[in-house]
């Protein structure tokens, strides 16, 4: 066991500081993840750079040692491990922290974290831990998700009613601005990771919505689009599912003419096969008539009648998933063509009506 003095001395070392100040101290500092690579891949907090105390097998070999033998030879296995790392631990983070100002963390804020800060503290660095962990912060952020009233204005619409787009103009408006498909590197639909770098973890997804979230004015709104619970194999977590259901939603009424113009600006670009196995996924909803229709026309390169076909099975799905939206506070707004500026523009009014209403 590790001695109580010597935790004391370790702690004594670099200041520990929970989840809300260890955040904020990275603004000036480095942050640092001393945990495995596979722990990390799983979940870490955003900007992180991985410095693995252990490798995966080493870890996975000193905790066999610790449940089979003893914790004194785990320890010993440990730092047989690590000793000869610890000169390229240095070097390597001195490669890109100029300022030497670092923020570290492991899992529970135990020995990983206090190792090394001890290592960088003898080099000549400022640091300071995680307390408890990054256990502990991803209670913080599961706990912010759940009591936090978040003040969300939703923009629903058919497929290819351009939302991502206006909720970037919406941006430059100065509005607060969540783009949940870029977060989840998702649109949400068979199509939807054509084009898109693999989808994070469901943790890490909740991290980067956290980090987004934390930067904002929660006494204002928020404008979100609107998506179904899960987003590809990602989730909305919980208790901001529970907010988004009660929030005031603006439907976008858009001529479907419009949208397929839409649609084959962003898709045409992308390779036929994508778009044909995105057609194969909803194939069964389409019927094997439709199904045949659409791949022949990506072939061919109509991808107008393409994209006719395919909004026969999104347009019936919206309208499912717009019911268990909709509440009373809730209006529409009409497009007849795309000037982005002049729409966000009229959103924000609309939002406005809405918010004195309610």
């Amino acid at each position: 066991m590790v001695s109580k003095d010597y935790k004391c001395h370790l702690q004594k070392m670099a200041q520990l500081l929970d989840s809300q100040e260890f955040l904020s101290s990275t603004s000036d500092r480095d942050l640092i993840d001393v945990r495995s690579p596979s722990e990390f891949l799983i979940g870490h907090i955003p900007g992180a750079y991985n410095l693995p105390l252990l490798s995966d097998e080493e870890r996975k070999i000193v905790g066999t040692l610790y449940k089979q033998n003893s914790h004194q030879e785990a320890i010993l296995k440990g730092l047989e491990f690590v000793g000869v790392k610890l000169n390229v631990f240095v070097k390597e983070v001195l490669t890109f922290c100029k300022n030497k100002k670092l923020a570290i963390y492991c899992w529970r804020g135990g020995q990983r974290s206090q190792s090394m800060a001890w290592l960088f503290k003898q080099a000549g660095f400022d640091v300071v831990i995680l307390k408890n962990g990054y256990k502990a912060y991803r209670h913080w952020i599961l706990d912010h998700f759940d009591y936090t009233q978040f003040q969300f204005v939703i923009i629903a619409g058919k497929t290819g009613s351009a939302k991502t787009v206006i909720l970037k103009h919406l941006g430059l408006q100065n509005e607060q601005v969540i783009d949940l498909e870029k977060l989840a590197q998702h649109k949400g639909s068979a199509f939807g990771g054509i084009g898109e770098k693999p989808q994070p973890s469901f943790e890490q997804f909740g991290n980067n919505l956290f980090q987004v979230l934390n930067q904002y004015d929660i006494s204002k709104r928020i404008w979100i689009e609107n998506e179904s619970k899960a987003i590809g194999l990602v989730r909305i977590p919980d208790g901001m599912w529970n907010s988004l259901i009660k929030s005031n939603l603006i439907e976008l009424i858009v001529d479907k003419q419009l949208r397929i113009q839409h649609l084959v600006e962003v898709y045409s670009k992308f390779p036929k096969i994508e778009l044909v196995n995105g057609f194969y996924k909803i194939g069964k909803r389409l019927g094997n008539l439709h199904l045949s229709q659409a791949i022949a026309a990506v072939e061919n390169n109509d991808f107008t009648k393409a994209a006719e076909i395919g909004l026969l099975y999104y347009d019936k799905r919206y309208q499912h998933s717009l019911n268990l939206m909709v509440d009373k506070y809730y209006t529409s707004y009409e497009i007849d063509y795309f000037d982005f500026e002049k729409i966000a523009i009229e959103l924000i009014a609309c939002a406005n009506k809405l918010e004195y209403e309610r």
